[in-house]
């Protein structure tokens, strides 16, 4: 996804989908990672119900989605905690 990471730096949420193999195929991973920034960016802390409702219009054939639930659940903490190593908005 460009302009998400930050240099070399990956985006929490790149990161956070390596880490809980929440991709596969990477043809959802684009739309995926592009709603989970924009929810985050709106509600840092969402419920799963909201992470789902955000999500809602991506369909993955591949993952079952709850890998892809962890992880934006995953990104949401380590953005709250670490707010300053998060890249900057594009």
């Amino acid at each position: 996804i460009e302009g998400m990471a930050s240099g070399e730096q990956l985006h929490p949420l790149q990161k956070k989908f390596l880490e809980h193999a929440a991709l596969q195929c990477g043809i959802c991973t684009p739309g995926v990672l592009v709603a989970a920034k924009a929810l985050l960016e709106k509600n840092p802390d969402p419920t799963e119900t909201e992470v789902r409702y955000w999500l809602a219009g991506n369909l993955c054939r591949c993952t079952g989605y709850d890998k892809i639930i962890r992880a934006v659940l995953d990104a949401g903490e380590v953005m709250r905690q670490n707010p300053a190593k998060t890249p900057a908005k594009v």
